[in-house]
């Protein structure tokens, strides 16, 4: 597991060596859209989860996606699907993210992180 803050970046060459690993070659991933931060690298979006909420994250601002490298540059990159996310009291009945705002939250902290580099 591995947390991406500040100035820290990744590589989509990276991300592909761990995506190597995991089924359906993604890389799984959880962001805090207030801190601005995010997990790469675990097999269960809960784990990641866990872990930022032992750093002192919000529950409420942490959101499970899947990064697909090979579709990087593309909408399909970031997928918003992770089983954190069923959250029907927040305003959230699926396992994606329903809120435009909030996808485009996610991204820009995605963004803000991996390079192709």
């Amino acid at each position: 597991m591995k947390l991406l803050q500040g100035s820290d970046t990744i590589s989509v060459d990276e991300l592909k060596l761990m995506s190597a690993k995991m089924f359906e070659k993604i890389v799984k991933a959880v962001v805090d859209i207030e801190k601005k931060i995010m997990v790469i690298d675990a097999p269960m979006h809960a784990d990641q989860e866990f872990f930022l909420l032992e750093e002192g994250s919000d529950q409420a601002n942490l959101w499970g996606i899947n990064l697909l490298p090979v579709k990087f540059g593309t909408e399909g990159f970031v997928v918003f699907d992770s089983m954190i996310k069923l959250r029907p009291g927040w305003g959230n009945f699926s396992r994606g993210v329903d809120d435009p705002a909030i996808q485009k939250a996610i991204k820009l902290v995605v963004d803000k992180f991996v390079r192709n580099v």
